[in-house]
């Protein structure tokens, strides 16, 4: 039997085919590693030694023993009752795991993981409800929790996170994350289990298209298989659970472009057989399959777009280093009547990661959009209003909270994304992110690698270096990020109004 890991737990929730990969697929079809996962590790570290070495307390370090050495050195300290262990390692025949820290607390230990992201859920603008735990973080608590519960040395089932933001965040393994009365230590048991089915090959796990895919070593591997099984889950927004709802019915994007949706209803009409799927959710989901089955499919129109006055136009992007905990960049395409010669690129870049130069770009874009106060602020996702509340919260001086809600108030603000993509529109895409729209619509990025995350890692080597070439790279990806909004939008003022027809109403 192999044992199980805290990592295979932690990437299971995330994809449960990561952990078959990684155990069973041959090393030499992964993907390399992208720089920015890359930068995650470093960093990762980074912090890590940073804490230790910050620690007014003594502790043992074992980083530099390996394998049953390390475990037998972390018993023997346990043992001696030492009351902080660095590195340890605890294992059975089942288990395996390496707690940054064993921490005594009366006559046992609790595991104490170091982590450069916030302890708990919404800390990271991550979109989650906030303050609650992170369930990732948890299974792998749990499991080291189970090792020291195994060994007789428990000082009761909670651990702790120590994180990017200088908290400790007690986990309490016990305590409920489910309005049924879920636990921790009941989600950490259920994904134990699963990753056991799969590593004793009890069961099998099939690819699944999501935002997961973006940064894996397996992405091409996957993908390969998933455009083979035209998988459902090419399909935008519908994710591993939804596919496996529908394919006992729809086997795949094919067959449900093709499908009578009206046999897939529950007698009334007013359900679906599928569990978790109703009526108009099957009818939007054959539209997007139709879209992309059918040749030379276009994008359409729902329902009409909101009165989109203001001028001129901004087309706003922000660019932030999660890392850092900064918002470094601020990026406006002005277009002024929607004259194509008009266009400009204004950018507000922070020339540092200090607090003056974070404040002093977020204080002239602010002073930017208080002299354009008729404009229309077009930006895409929720992201840019969540990361100026906390400027604001921040920097109290610069502005009020009042101002950024009237900044983004609708008139005001039109979020391209929620409140037209998503809302008003269907694509023959397989996302709905900016790039892929704009990409599709004929758009082309000036950097041969535009995304996010690659940003983050540009960001990083500039702060190290700053090398010009690097920061002007950075801002001509935040223009062509903020013209792509421009391409969406005066692409969908432009598409005829098709309403969707329900599972019931023939053709969608």
């Amino acid at each position: 039997m192999r044992v199980i890991t805290a990592t295979e737990l932690y990437n299971y929730l995330a994809c449960p085919r990561r952990v078959a990969m990684d155990r069973f697929e041959d090393p030499s079809r992964r993907d390399p590693v992208s720089p920015f996962v890359q930068l995650l590790w470093e960093r990762g570290s980074l912090f890590e030694r940073d804490t230790i070495n910050g620690l007014s307390l003594p502790f043992l370090d074992l980083s530099a023993l390996q394998g049953d050495e390390k475990e037998a050195a972390t018993r023997a300290a346990i043992e001696r009752a030492e009351p902080l262990i660095y590195n340890g390692r605890l294992s059975d025949p089942e288990l395996l795991g390496e707690p940054d820290l064993l921490r005594r607390e009366g006559h046992g230990y609790v595991a104490i993981d170091i982590k450069s992201g916030a302890g708990e859920e919404g800390g990271d603008d991550d979109g989650a409800e906030p303050g609650k735990p992170k369930k990732r973080y948890g299974v792998q608590l749990a499991l080291y929790t189970d090792l020291i519960e195994r060994a007789g040395i428990a000082a009761g089932r909670h651990a702790f996170i120590w994180d990017v933001h200088g908290e400790e965040v007690r986990y309490e393994l016990d305590a409920p994350i489910r309005k049924d009365g879920t636990t921790l230590w009941d989600l950490y048991l259920e994904t134990r289990t699963a990753v056991r089915r799969l590593a004793d090959r009890e069961t099998t796990v099939d690819p699944a298209l999501g935002a997961a895919c973006k940064q894996c070593v397996w992405r091409s591997a996957c993908r390969r298989v998933i455009d083979q099984a035209d998988d459902l889950t090419l399909l935008p927004d519908l994710g591993r659970a939804k596919r496996d709802a529908l394919r006992p019915w729809v086997p795949n994007v094919h067959a449900l472009a093709a499908a009578q949706l009206g046999e897939l209803l529950a007698p009334g009409g007013r359900k679906t057989l599928i569990k978790g799927i109703g009526p108009d959710t099957l009818a939007k989901l054959q539209t997007r399959a139709r879209l992309l089955v059918e040749p030379d499919a276009r994008p359409q129109l729902t329902e009409a777009l909101p009165p989109l006055d203001g001028d001129p136009e901004l087309f706003f992007d922000i660019e932030t280093d999660p890392l850092r905990g900064r918002c470094y960049l601020h990026g406006i395409v002005v277009r002024d009547h929607r004259q194509a010669q008009t266009e400009r690129f204004v950018p507000f870049f922070a020339d540092g990661v200090t607090d003056e130069a974070e404040r002093t770009a977020f204080a002239t874009a602010i002073a930017f959009f208080r002299a354009h106060a008729a404009g229309l602020v077009v930006h895409y996702s929720p992201y840019e209003r969540t990361e100026y509340r906390r400027l604001q919260r921040k920097y109290p001086e610069v502005c009020t909270g009042e101002e950024i809600e009237a900044l983004f108030a609708p008139g005001r603000a039109f979020d391209l994304y929620h409140d037209g993509v998503k809302r008003r529109s269907e694509w023959p895409t397989h996302d709905y992110s900016v790039k892929t729209l704009a990409k599709f619509l004929g758009f082309r990025w000036r950097d041969l690698d535009p995304s996010g995350a690659a940003s983050i890692e540009w960001f990083h080597r500039w702060v190290e270096t700053r090398d010009p070439r690097i920061r002007q790279r950075l801002l001509d990806y935040n223009e062509d990020d903020c013209r792509a909004m421009r391409v969406v939008l005066d692409a969908m003022r432009g598409m005829v109004v098709r309403r969707l027809a329900g599972a019931g109403e023939g053709k969608a």
